[in-house]
């Protein structure tokens, strides 16, 4: 088991002894207790095995479409994955759009919060589109990002207005938005 657990894909390892008769499900539990940080990898492995690789892989997203059924009132989020930026193709996507002039970016973090609220304040008037990237990062703003997402009124918000965000999956993430918003993995 040593070398199950000092490996750096334990959910490829064989199982030693009886053990390699277990089903993937039952590794994926011994894995659970060996190894947690391993988990995921071990579930999609089974579930790739078991019912082939369509249900492990992320479809596309198709940033025009989504872009297409939104409205001035419903965020628009990017779910962030390590590694993951898509930056360069919603810059992209907003030139194409003919925003690229009209478009306000900011990474949150410490203190960037009240820049963020005049961001959103001033675009909803202008009609321009907000970035607001990395939100997991401003965990204290987030009560304030969700009033001021509730409070998005269609009959006050200019049509063009977008309001974009991007973050990794958080706790603090407000769940109305979320659960609101057009979401893009």
């Amino acid at each position: 088991f040593k070398r199950i657990y000092d490996s750096a894909s334990p959910q490829d390892e064989e199982m030693p002894g009886v053990w390699q008769k277990w089903s993937s499900f039952q590794k994926c539990l011994f894995l659970r207790a060996l190894r947690p940080d391993k988990c995921v990898q071990a579930i999609q492995k089974t579930v790739a095995e078991t019912h082939g690789d369509r249900f492990i892989e992320s479809p596309p997203f198709d940033l025009g479409k989504v872009f297409e059924d939104s409205s001035a009132t419903v965020p628009l989020i990017f779910v962030l994955s390590s590694g993951a930026d898509p930056t360069a193709i919603f810059l992209k996507f907003a030139d194409d759009q003919g925003f690229g002039k009209k478009l306000d970016a900011i990474s949150l973090g410490q203190g960037q919060g009240p820049l963020a609220e005049r961001l959103i304040t001033e675009g909803k008037d202008r009609g321009s589109w907000v970035l607001l990237q990395n939100c997991h990062l401003a965990t204290s703003w987030m009560l304030t990002l969700e009033r001021l997402v509730d409070s998005l009124d269609p009959e006050m918000v200019h049509r063009d207005f977008r309001l974009w965000l991007t973050s990794m999956p958080s706790a603090t993430f407000p769940v109305s938005v979320l659960q609101d918003g057009a979401k893009m993995v």
